[in-house]
C-alpha cells in the first residue's frame, strides 16, 4: 500500500518528532544562547576567551584536505595548505571547516583542537550533503515529484547517516528556495515551485537530517535552510542576480518553506547571495534580525554564504572588507564562511567600540550552544570513526532505498499508444544519445562525495532487465553540446536495426546547478537534430530526458510517442529508469515544476493570477492574456504525471458545500483504475478564492494523497477543509481570510479538471 495523504494542516503540524524536538532542551539552549547562561563548562570557556578567540569562532573555512569535487565546488583559496589551517585550529582563529575529506581529516583537526589549542573548544564540521553522501539519492527537484515526504525524511536520514560516520556535524541543506524560473540553475536543489509541497519537502527533510533521538546523537547532522531569502526570485532567472519583490510576496511565497523548515527543528540558516529590493541578504536587518529573530523567534546561528560578506564590496554595498565586516555582524550574520573577514577585522571593530561587545557575545554564545547540542562538548570526536565511515556508507539498504527513491522520483510526461512498459523479451532495443551508456552525468550536480563511477548507468539498468541483453545496442549519436564525427549517420543505422529506440537526450550535470543559468531552456541542438534524424526513421521512441529544470520540448522530442522526465537519479539510476521502461514498477512521480510550451514564458508558475483579461478556454482571443506564440498555460503541468493504469476522477461531494468560520468541511471524489495494470494515483486538492480584497491565484494547492489502485479497483479519497487552510497575506501584510465563494478542484494536475465544484466560506 502508499496511502499517504498530506494536507495543509499536517504539514504545518509536523511529526510527532517535530513536536518532542521543539520541546528538547538542545532546541531550547540555542534558543536562549544570546542571552541565557550556557552549560558551566562551556560558559567557563567562554569567559576566557580574547577577542581573536571569539572571532575564530565565527570563522568557518573550505577543508584544506579535500580533493575531488569539494576541490571544484568549494575551492580552499586563502587557507593554503592543510598545515597551515592546522596552526589556525591551534591559534583559536577557526570554529570548523566544510567538505573536507572524511573521518581520518577530521580526527588529525580535532586532535589538535583538543590537545593543542589554548582553550580545547572543539571544531565543527560541515558540508554540502545535498542528495546523499556516497549513496547518492535523486536530485531534490526529481524527489519532490515524489510528493512523498516521507520519502525525502528517509533519504535524508540516510544522508545523514553517512555523512555522520564521516566525521560531518552539520550539512549544509535543505534547500527551500521557491523556483519559479527555470533558467536559474539552482531550481535543481530545490523542492520546485509550489509552496505547500515546499513546506512538506523542507520540513521532512530537517526531520531527516537531524533525526529521532536528538542532534547530539552519532548519526545525527544539523540542517541549514538556505538560501534566506528569496534566491529563487533572481531576475530574469540569473543566478545571484538582483531581487526586487513585495513584501507581500515574500511573506506568501518564498518565507513559508524557511519557517516549515525551522518549525522541524534547523537551526542554523544561510544568508543568500542576493540582494533584496537594493540591500544585499547578507547585510540585511529587517531580513535577518526583525523578520527572523524578532517576528519568528529564529535562536539559531546564521551563517553566511560561500564569501557572501566579501561580495557586498561587488554589490557596492561596503567600500571595504573592514565596512563589509561590520555591515554583515551587525545585520545578523553570525558566522563568515570562507573570506575570513571576521577573524580579520571583528578583532579590532570591537576594540574600537564600531561593534559592540555584546553582539560579539551574542553570536560567539549562539555557535558555542550549537556545538554544545551537537554532543561536541562531551565528546569531539563522537562522529569521528573510521570504522563507521567504512560500514556504514552504500549499503545494500541504502542502494535499495536509493533505487525505490530514483523509481519514485521519474515522470511519466507522454505515453501515447501506450507504448510503454516495454516488453522484457523478443525486441530489438536501440539506446541511442549522450546518456545511453557510461560513467557520466549520473550523479546529478551539487555532490561532494558520490560519484559517477560508483553509479550504475542505462545501458547497465536495461541489459540486467531484459531476457536478452545481446538485443540491447548502445550508440552515442552526439555529444551533449556537440556533434561528434559520424554519430548521427551511426545513431540512425542503430534505430533502423532496432525495434524501439529509447532516446536519452538531454542536460550534463554540468548545465544545472549553481552558475549554470540558461537563457534558453532547451534540448541543446546537437541533440535536436539527433532526435529528428532518428524520429525520421519511423522506429518507436521512448524520450528518457536526463534534466535538472523543466524543459520547453520542441520537434521530434515532443512529437515521440512516450516521454519520461528521469531527471538526475543518483546511484541507482540506470536501475531504476528500466524498472519504468519495461513496468517492473509504474511510474508515480509528479511534476514539482511546470514545463512551458516555449523559454520565453519563464517565469512560469501555476499558481500565477488571472489577470484582468484571462484568455478563455479554447484557442487565444484578441486582447486576452497570452503570447503571440504560446498559451498563458503549461505544455506539462505541475502536478502532471501519467502511470500505466487508466485514472478517471467522479463522484465529487462537497457535503453541504458551506465551511462554517469554526467549523470544517469534507469534501470527497472517486478515483477509478479502469486499466489492467496496477497504478499509484497522486490526488490533488486545489482551490481558487473567487473574490478577495488582494486578487489570488487560479489555482492552489491545499492537500495531496497518493493512492494504491488494482485493476478496476475505485478508492474514494477525502480531503478536510478548515478556515486557516484558506487564509491569505492581506493588505496588513498578516494572514487573513474573507468569507464568500471558493471554487474547488480534486484532480491529477494544477490544470486537468478532476472534478470541480465550489464550497462558501460563511461569517463568523
Amino acid at each position: 500500500m502508499d496511502d499517504r495523504q498530506i494536507t495543509r494542516r499536517a504539514a504545518m503540524l509536523g511529526a510527532a518528532a517535530t513536536t518532542a524536538w521543539l520541546a528538547s532542551p538542545a532546541r531550547a539552549l540555542v534558543q536562549a544562547a544570546g542571552t541565557a547562561a550556557l552549560p558551566p563548562k562551556v560558559e567557563a570557556l567562554f569567559a576566557q576567551m580574547t577577542l581573536e578567540e571569539k572571532a575564530g569562532q565565527l570563522t568557518l573555512n573550505a577543508a584544506t584536505w579535500a580533493g575531488g569535487a569539494a576541490t571544484t565546488l568549494n575551492p580552499a583559496g586563502n587557507a593554503g595548505t592543510f598545515d597551515g589551517q592546522l596552526a589556525e585550529v591551534r591559534a583559536g582563529r577557526l570554529t570548523g571547516v566544510f567538505n573536507g575529506n572524511g573521518a581520518e581529516m577530521a580526527r588529525r583537526m580535532q586532535t589538535v583542537a583538543m590537545r593543542e589549542s589554548r582553550l580545547k573548544i572543539p571544531l565543527i564540521f560541515a558540508a554540502d550533503v545535498i542528495h546523499g553522501f556516497r549513496t547518492v539519492f535523486p536530485m531534490p527537484i526529481a524527489e519532490a515529484g515524489s510528493f512523498d515526504p516521507d520519502l525525502a525524511m528517509r533519504t535524508a536520514r540516510v544522508a545523514a547517516v553517512e555523512a555522520a560516520a564521516a566525521g560531518i556535524d552539520w550539512t549544509f541543506a535543505p534547500m527551500v528556495d521557491i523556483g519559479r524560473d527555470q533558467r536559474w540553475g539552482r531550481v535543481v536543489e530545490g523542492a520546485g515551485e509550489d509552496v505547500f509541497l515546499g513546506r512538506a519537502m523542507a520540513a521532512a527533510r530537517v526531520r531527516g537530517f537531524q533525526g529521532t533521538r536528538g542532534l547530539a546523537a552519532d548519526d545525527a547532522v544539523m540542517a541549514c535552510a538556505k538560501h534566506f531569502a528569496a534566491y529563487g526570485a533572481a531576475e530574469a532567472g540569473l543566478d545571484y542576480n538582483t531581487v526586487d519583490i513585495s513584501e507581500r510576496t515574500l511573506r506568501e511565497v518564498y518565507f513559508p518553506p524557511f519557517q516549515a523548515a525551522f518549525d522541524a527543528g534547523a537551526l542554523s540558516t544561510m544568508a543568500s547571495f542576493n540582494e533584496l529590493s537594493g540591500i544585499p541578504a547578507t547585510a540585511n536587518p529587517w531580513l535577518l534580525d526583525t523578520v527572523l529573530r524578532r517576528e519568528w523567534g529564529f535562536g539559531g546561528i546564521v551563517v553566511s554564504d560561500y564569501t557572501g560578506d566579501e561580495e557586498l564590496i561587488a554589490h557596492g554595498f561596503a567600500a571595504d572588507a573592514r565596512e563589509a565586516t561590520r555591515l554583515a555582524f551587525m545585520a545578523g550574520v553570525d558566522m563568515s564562511m570562507q573570506s575570513s573577514f571576521y577573524i580579520r577585522h571583528l578583532p579590532d571593530l570591537v576594540a574600537k567600540g564600531e561593534v559592540p561587545m555584546a553582539r560579539l557575545d551574542q553570536a560567539v554564545r549562539r555557535v558555542l550552544a550549537v556545538k554544545q547540542a551537537l554532543g561536541l562538548f562531551d565528546d569531539p570526536f563522537r562522529r569521528i570513526d573510521p570504522r563507521r565511515e567504512k560500514t556504514r556508507v552504500r549499503t545494500a539498504a541504502n542502494l535499495r532505498l536509493a533505487r525505490e527513491a530514483a523509481r519514485r522520483s521519474i515522470v511519466l510526461l507522454k505515453n501515447d499508444g501506450s507504448l510503454l512498459p516495454l516488453p522484457r523479451a523478443g525486441k530489438r532495443i536501440a539506446l541511442i544519445g549522450p546518456f545511453a551508456s557510461g560513467q557520466q552525468d549520473l550523479v546529478g550536480p551539487w555532490n561532494v562525495y558520490g560519484t559517477d563511477a560508483e553509479a550504475i548507468d542505462l545501458a547497465t539498468g536495461v541489459r540486467a532487465a531484459v531476457a536478452d541483453a545481446s538485443l540491447v545496442t548502445t550508440v552515442a549519436g552526439c555529444a551533449v553540446e556537440a556533434p561528434i564525427p559520424g554519430g548521427i549517420e551511426a545513431a540512425v543505422a542503430a534505430a533502423r536495426a532496432a525495434d524501439i529506440v529509447v532516446l536519452a537526450i538531454g542536460e550534463s550535470q554540468r548545465m544545472s546547478g549553481e552558475a549554470q543559468s540558461r537563457s534558453a531552456i532547451v534540448v541543446p541542438p546537437a541533440q535536436q537534430a539527433l532526435a529528428e534524424a532518428v524520429a525520421a526513421t519511423g522506429k518507436p521512441i521512448v524520450v528518457a530526458l536526463r534534466h535538472g529544470r523543466a524543459l520547453a520540448l520542441e520537434g521530434a522530442v515532443l512529437n515521440a510517442p512516450a516521454i519520461l522526465a528521469t531527471w538526475f537519479l543518483g546511484s541507482q539510476s540506470g536501475p531504476a529508469t528500466a524498472d519504468i521502461l519495461f513496468g517492473i514498477e509504474g511510474p508515480s512521480a509528479r511534476l514539482a515544476v511546470s514545463f512551458p510550451h516555449v523559454s520565453g514564458q519563464e517565469p512560469y508558475h501555476y499558481d500565477h493570477k488571472a489577470t484582468g483579461r484571462p484568455n478563455p478556454p479554447g484557442a487565444p482571443a484578441e486582447y486576452k492574456a497570452h503570447y503571440r506564440e504560446a498559451p498563458n498555460t503549461a505544455r506539462f503541468a505541475f502536478g502532471h504525471g501519467l502511470t500505466y493504469g487508466e485514472i478517471a476522477y467522479s463522484r465529487l461531494s462537497l457535503g453541504t458545500g458551506t465551511l462554517a468560520w469554526d467549523g470544517t468541511l469534507t469534501v470527497r471524489a472517486t478515483v477509478t483504475n479502469s486499466g489492467r495494470t496496477a497504478a499509484v494515483e497522486v490526488v490533488q486538492l486545489y482551490i481558487r478564492d473567487v473574490a478577495a480584497s488582494i486578487t489570488r491565484p487560479v489555482r492552489e494547492l491545499k492537500g495531496f494523497e497518493r493512492i494504491s489502485l488494482a485493476p478496476g479497483a475505485s478508492k474514494e479519497v477525502s480531503f478536510t477543509l478548515r478556515r486557516a487552510d484558506l487564509t491569505f497575506v492581506g493588505a496588513g501584510l498578516t494572514r487573513t481570510v474573507e468569507p464568500g465563494r471558493f471554487d474547488l478542484w480534486i484532480a491529477p494536475s494544477a490544470q486537468a479538471e478532476g472534478v470541480a465544484g465550489s464550497f462558501t466560506l460563511t461569517a463568523a
